[in-house]
């Protein structure tokens, strides 16, 4: 994360609020499965595969898979095509707003919510070096363990700073779920069609920048 810029922080900073504001609104549409925090549907999977959940396993699985294609979705674009970040972020807005339109006509369907996890997953993608992620955008353990191991150098003569960046993160997400719970309660079609906005607000933002930073060579990284 240390190589990631200011700018390139606070983008991060506003998506990772994003993702935690849209995964309290799914949490709750859905009464306990994620968007955003693969690791909760895992072990949801997991605990009711063989019980009288079986079919919370399996759609805390096809949430898992269409987050994971996400994921892949953003990956090739980041490859691919110019100007990755303002695309990746433009069909996470795309997406969310459709759930957003579409939610105004009914209950919440599975394939709604795996839209929304596609979404948020292609969103990870945005800084990319050697096939990893840079920066944790919606998983909150990667950024934890990042901030443990920055208290830990802090701690033994490294960066006293270094902690600042996974915090700020961490405290980002936290604290667009505590927004998107508050906003739920106005019901999902409104509370996402704030997220979308925030969402086209970012693509511009990533559209206007300097392209310089978009991909850099593996000799500045």
């Amino acid at each position: 994360m240390k190589d990631v810029d200011r700018g390139a922080l606070a983008i991060s900073a506003a998506l990772a609020g994003v993702a935690g504001y849209v995964d309290a609104i799914g949490f709750l549409d859905t009464g306990g499965l994620f968007v955003s925090f693969m690791s909760g549907n895992s072990t949801q999977a997991a605990v009711e595969v063989f019980g009288p959940g079986a079919a919370v396993a399996l759609a805390s699985a096809g949430i898992i898979a269409a987050f994971v294609f996400g994921v892949a979705v953003g990956g090739v674009a980041a490859t691919l095509l110019a100007r990755p970040r303002a695309w990746i972020v433009g069909g996470a807005t795309v997406a969310v707003a459709l759930v957003a339109v579409l939610a105004f006509g009914g209950e919440t369907t599975l394939w709604r919510v795996a839209l929304l996890a596609a979404g948020m997953g292609a969103l990870n993608t945005l800084f990319l070096a050697d096939g990893r992620a840079r920066v944790a955008i919606t998983y909150s353990t990667g950024t934890l363990v990042s901030l443990g191991l920055a208290l830990a150098a802090a701690a033994t003569g490294g960066s006293r700073r270094a902690w600042r960046r996974p915090l700020l993160l961490w405290s980002s997400l936290v604290g667009g779920a505590v927004v998107g719970a508050v906003a739920h309660r106005g019901g999902s079609p409104f509370a996402l069609s704030l997220a979308a906005v925030v969402l086209a607000i970012a693509t511009v933002i990533l559209a206007v920048r300097p392209s310089t930073p978009e991909r850099r060579p593996a000799a500045e990284r």
